[in-house]
């Protein structure tokens, strides 16, 4: 379940990718099997065992080029170890809502990225995390939890500020909203409640089918109660002098 359009971003054989806060590697897969050199890069040790593993899989199997290179790498994002200028393409997908320092990990996001690169940011979306929170403290008051909720429109000043430019958003995941409701009301360690495991049970079938439907509905509710939104910027070529 991809929340970046990878289309938008170019991503083709040779490109440089860091996806942080790569998480379970949904994204550095998909840029793997386009071809990409990528880096996944998390804090969590456990999770980019698992990523390293299936990189390793998927080059077995040939589900990437083998001029690909794939790699996990674990470290903070507040401290990315690479020379400024490093990467073509970088992506932070849900990682910014987590981290208090969110100026300081912009800042090396777009440090890390080349003058003409691409960043995709994506944040849960500001009404239905907003509903979240409503409904359940145990939702985000956990270590590693959401720390904020983000506006677009102040995420997108706070990426500009940085001699960013602003080229596109977009909305996604609305399916999943009703799911994370649910799960707010009824608890959210509450997974075997019937509610939450029917929803589960079409959302699984959703994203192992893609039936017409689904695609169809989704399309016309991420305007309306996306999950997620994702913002896209351009490096300059030059860059343009803060005042």
């Amino acid at each position: 379940m991809l929340t970046v359009d990878f289309d938008r971003l170019g991503v083709g054989p040779g490109t440089k990718v860091i996806d942080v806060g790569a998480g379970a590697g949904r994204h550095s897969f998909e840029a793997y099997r386009r071809g990409a050199d990528v880096i996944a890069f998390d804090q969590d040790v456990a999770e980019l065992d698992n990523v390293a593993t299936m990189f390793e899989a998927m080059a077995e199997a040939g589900e990437a080029p083998e001029s690909a290179r794939a790699q996990a790498v674990v470290g903070n994002a507040l401290e990315l170890p690479y020379e400024d200028g490093t990467f073509d393409v970088v992506i932070a997908s849900e990682i910014l809502e987590h981290v208090p320092e969110d100026d300081a990990a912009i800042a090396e996001l777009v440090r890390v990225l080349k003058d003409g690169g691409k960043l995709a940011v994506t944040v849960p979306r500001w009404l239905p995390e907003r509903i979240c929170w409503a409904l359940s403290d145990e939702y985000h008051a956990n270590e590693g939890g959401h720390v904020r909720i983000y506006k677009a429109s102040e995420l997108r000043r706070k990426i500009a500020s940085r001699g960013m430019k602003f080229t596109h958003t977009h909305h996604a995941h609305s399916l999943h909203s009703p799911f994370w409701w649910l799960k707010c009301a009824v608890g959210v360690e509450q997974s075997d409640h019937p509610a939450v495991t029917t929803y589960h049970r079409m959302l699984v079938w959703d994203m192992m089918q893609r039936p017409l439907l689904t695609r169809v509905a989704e399309s016309a509710l991420n305007p309306v109660i996306g999950k997620s939104v994702a913002l896209y910027f351009d490096k300059p070529a030059v860059n343009v002098a803060l005042v």
